[in-house]
């Protein structure tokens, strides 16, 4: 039984799709920057190492024989695994393969490109990638969703293009690793400003390589991008990279290995923490566990300028390149605190000091503030604060001051911020969809997922001033939280297993969303009638639940009809929300439900670490079984990674096992387990709690790991 994944544990599903089917492009990352991995056998867009990006630039574009790959028609299979994504296609008389990685260490990516004449006679094959690019170097927080871009000039190398902006900042060196052609494209540049899909990319130039095969003969060459904030610095990291494109290839398979064993290795030296292994003869779970493992990880970013020194991104390969958001952080918080405290409470640090309630998250170029203020702020604080404490048992973190005040301070004033937001009644009103779900219409101003949290965060918040000696300030938070409870409650439509958003004029809407569910369930479960949660269960198994995925708005809401966008309404869902509705339905008392759900759920993740959304089966074909994830083209714009994935780690910890580190209490309580429902000899192997190594069993036993 393997207790740590390696890269082809992890390994995507092969894709074969054609010319601008339903896929959704994949990334790669060495954790210096990113890159998209797009349809064509070796075009990749959206190269980006802070501080230097490109936007969406797409660039080595392929053409076999004088003509553009992508008109042959020909489908090209995609193989993604963590360390590379390997491209395939067959033409007539010819096969062709590339291999692409980031390349550890280096701010480059390198493609390994093999083409095979499996004619009966010898040919000589011309490959030619056309070379674009849009290196700019920006001082301040990229603060639109798409990284910023600028205009290059082009200058003829050997075997290579070198590209600049205007001010010489940003630097991009690509070219291959064996003699070539190389050209300028002669085209002049465009006037103004123009937009991808309209005026296009412009081409600096292209590199054409003569490949001469015997008939059954393979030849190899290298094509590598390297980019810098100098010309000498772009220029060394291509030439390293181009020295061995294949030793590049193989490096990063050892590099991401080394990565994935170090996660689940107490006193790594990659982490400053490490994730117990999980024990099962659940493939099922094991499965979601290590995705949700991988999703976390796959987010760490080193890169030099970051102001905390080392960051979580929320988002890649397309979108928010460089800000962490504070809800989807907060959404793998478990994670965080076990695998990586130290940043963790740096980042931590840096939020309590800033206002919450003015931005979504945090720039790691700048450390300013980005976007608009989101409702969940609040309760994701502190959630944040209160997993890394119980976990860490670093409870001097109270005692610090950032923004001037002790955090205990901070937490007091987040239990207590829906108080401000109150309008006639006495639930918080959080205004309209830019501050909620952003694509659903009806779904505004006093919903009951967050005002439950509220009477969570009161009651949370009342644990740590208790453990902490604060009996008197602890008693009036639990007192706010009881008289808060019911009101929260009322929001209840019985017979239906949902609730109401009241608007200000308090008129009642009905809405069937799955954040209501999962909340709810998660923050307030044991204050709720036996009849409203076991309607709520039904209500998930009729109207959210499918095979493989979650309709985070049912298609009988009226509002399903409001928007396409898949993380949030009837055609698909936000990763997290099936870990998340998969503990609700534990909280709730239906165990059972949760883990008849695990082997379709687990299906989907075939595709890479969880994407921004999944399609329901219902709204496309599902990929061999698993859920499709969905595209970053309008009108879905999402990514093909989410780094809220920690939320299935949490499933399996919290709720499956049952682990609750309480503050002040020297024991686990593992009482509310329901894992010996699915496997009664599983073990969460060291756990980490405080400075105790712990294996949590299945019947709840609690032992020191050996």
């Amino acid at each position: 039984m393997r207790l740590i994944p390696d890269v082809d544990d992890l390994a995507a599903d092969p894709v074969a799709h054609h010319y601008d089917d339903m896929i959704a492009p994949s990334g790669l990352t060495n954790f210096l920057g990113t890159a998209r991995v797009d349809h064509d056998l070796t075009a990749v867009s959206a190269v980006t190492f802070p501080p230097v990006s490109q936007g969406l630039t797409r660039t080595a574009a392929c053409f076999v024989d004088g003509r553009l790959l992508e008109s042959y028609g020909a489908p090209i299979t995609h193989e993604w695994r963590p360390d590379r994504v390997r491209r395939s296609a067959t033409l007539p008389g010819l096969e062709l393969a590339t291999v692409t990685v980031c390349a550890p260490g280096e701010t480059a990516v390198a493609i390994d490109i093999s083409v095979t004449n499996t004619g009966d006679r010898a040919r000589t094959v011309p490959v030619t990638l056309t070379l674009a690019a849009g290196a700019a170097h920006a001082e301040a927080a990229w603060l639109d969703a798409v990284a910023p871009e600028a205009r290059n000039r082009a200058a003829l190398g050997a075997s290579r293009l070198a590209f600049a902006n205007r001010e010489g900042t940003a630097w991009s060196v690509q070219g291959v690793d064996t003699a070539a052609e190389v050209r300028l494209s002669g085209i002049a540049p465009m006037a103004g400003e123009h937009e991808v899909g309209i005026g296009g990319i412009e081409r600096g130039g292209d590199v054409t390589v003569h490949l001469d095969l015997a008939p059954g003969a393979t030849a190899r060459f290298g094509y590598v991008h390297a980019v810098g904030t100098t010309e000498d610095a772009a220029t060394a990291a291509f030439e390293r990279v181009a020295a061995d494109v294949p030793g590049a290839v193989q490096g990063a398979e050892a590099f991401w290995n080394r990565q994935l064993e170090a996660a689940f290795t107490p006193g790594n030296t990659e982490f400053s923490g490490h994730l117990p292994t999980l024990e099962t003869d659940s493939d099922a779970l094991r499965r979601l566990y290590w995705w949700g493992a991988l999703g976390t990880v796959w987010f760490r970013r080193d890169f030099a300028g970051n102001v905390l020194g080392r960051s979580y991104d929320t988002l890649m390969p397309n979108y928010w390149a460089t800000t962490t958001f504070i809800w989807d952080f907060s959404l793998s918080s478990i994670t965080h605190a076990l695998l990586d405290p130290e940043p963790m409470k740096a980042q931590l640090r840096h939020w309590i000091a800033s206002d919450i309630h003015t931005h979504f998250g945090t720039s790691s170029l700048t450390g300013g503030p980005v976007g608009r203020w989101y409702s969940v702020n609040d309760y994701a604080m502190t959630r944040l604060v209160h997993d890394y404490l119980r976990f860490t048992r670093d409870t001097a973190l109270l005692d610090e001051t950032p923004g001037d005040r002790p955090v205990r301070e901070h937490l007091r004033d987040w239990a207590l911020a829906w108080q401000s937001l109150r309008g006639t009644g006495p639930l918080a009103d959080y205004g309209e969809i830019d501050n909620l779900l952003e694509c659903v219409s009806s779904y505004t101003h006093e919903v009951a997922s967050l005002n439950a949290a509220n009477v969570w965060n009161l009651r949370t918040v009342a644990g740590i001033l208790a453990a902490e000696g604060d009996t008197d300030g602890a008693a009036a938070l639990a007192a706010e939280a009881d008289a808060l409870v019911k009101a929260v409650a009322d929001l209840y439509l019985p017979g239906t297993g949902h609730f109401a958003a009241r608007q200000p004029d308090g008129t009642r809407v009905p809405v069937r969303h799955v954040y209501d569910f999962s909340v709810v369930g998660t923050t307030i479960a044991a204050d709720l009638e036996e009849g409203t949660r076991r309607e709520m269960v039904e209500f998930y198994q009729r109207e959210l639940r499918t095979e493989a995925w979650l309709r985070s708005l049912s298609p009988w809401d009226p509002d399903a009809s409001f928007s396409p966008r898949p993380d949030h309404q009837w055609n698909g869902a936000y990763p997290a929300w099936p870990a998340d509705a998969a503990r609700s339905l534990v909280a709730l008392g239906a165990p059972e439900v949760a883990i008849d759900w695990l082997p379709g759920l687990a299906r989907s993740a075939n595709q890479g670490p969880p994407g921004q959304a999944h399609f329901t089966e219902e709204a496309v074909p599902p990929v061999n079984g698993g859920a499709r994830k969905a595209p970053p083209q309008l009108p879905y714009i999402i990514d093909w990674a989410c780094s809220s994935a920690g939320a299935y780690v949490a499933l399996v910890i919290e709720s499956f096992f049952g682990v609750d580190p309480r503050l002040g209490s020297a024991d686990l309580d593992t009482s509310h387990g329901c894992i010996a429902d699915l496997d009664p000899g599983a073990v969460l192997r060291g756990l980490r709690v405080g400075d105790r190594l712990v294996d949590v069993h299945a019947d709840g036993t609690v032992t020191d790991a050996v």
